[in-house]
């Protein structure tokens, strides 16, 4: 799942980035409602974390422009807003939420309460309603990390664990690579890269090791499955 954090404050921006990016995330940044405007118009984000108070354009604004330009998308492919905001009136949460935010969250506020809210809103996207994803064999906890088959723990990388994540969330649907691309991997990565084919075959080489060779097939000129 690939996440947009919008936040005027470097230091901040960094931190949360950080902090998501370790829940097994993909995550940009924003510091300026431009720029996030600019990214979502590029980019297919999963969730966006906008602060209220940027230099250019009010918080609220770019929230009812996402709503504006997604209104015609399915709903599963439309972002999620979670605002952060130091306004904390009752009048300033209804008026965000009828803006189109999906959640808000008033500053200060602990990185695992953000986290477990971004978990919630990236169930929102998926078939899934319930904290554990189970496709087949597999069982996995956002929450902790962890992926089991039968029972079996899986030692995956932060990577490993996003992109068979989202697999999990999509089973039986064929994705693209640029379609993995765009929701596993940051704005870091080198789109020409074949770094989804290595890491496809580096999880596949996982699951095979509990028992699961056959889950992650290649769908030829298309890309690739997960099927129980």
């Amino acid at each position: 799942m690939r996440v947009l954090v919008v936040e005027d404050e470097p230091d901040l921006a960094k931190a949360l980035t950080e902090g998501i990016r370790r829940d097994g995330y993909a995550v940009d940044t924003a510091l300026t409602g431009e720029e996030a405007l600019d990214k979502l118009s590029a980019v297919p984000y999963d969730i966006v974390c906008l602060d209220l108070n940027l230099p250019d354009i009010d918080g609220r604004e770019v929230c009812r422009r996402i709503n504006a330009e997604t209104s015609r998308l399915d709903d599963s492919d439309t972002p999620r807003v979670l605002i952060l905001t130091a306004r904390d009136s009752l009048a300033d949460r209804v008026a965000g939420l009828d803006d189109g935010a999906d959640d808000y969250l008033v500053k200060p506020f602990d990185l695992a309460e953000l986290l477990a809210r971004i978990r919630a809103l990236s169930r929102r996207r998926s078939v899934h309603s319930g904290a554990l994803v189970e496709v087949g064999a597999l069982k996995l906890d956002p929450r902790r990390m962890e992926v089991m088959a039968d029972g079996e723990m899986i030692d995956l990388t932060a990577r490993e664990f996003a992109l068979l994540r989202y697999f999990m969330l999509y089973p039986g649907e064929v994705l693209a690579s640029e379609r993995l691309l765009d929701h596993v991997w940051d704005e870091n990565i080198d789109p020409f890269t074949n770094t989804v084919r290595v890491t496809i075959s580096k999880l596949r080489k996982k699951l095979a090791g509990v028992g699961q060779p056959e889950m992650i097939e290649t769908v030829v000129g298309s890309g690739y499955r997960l099927v129980a």
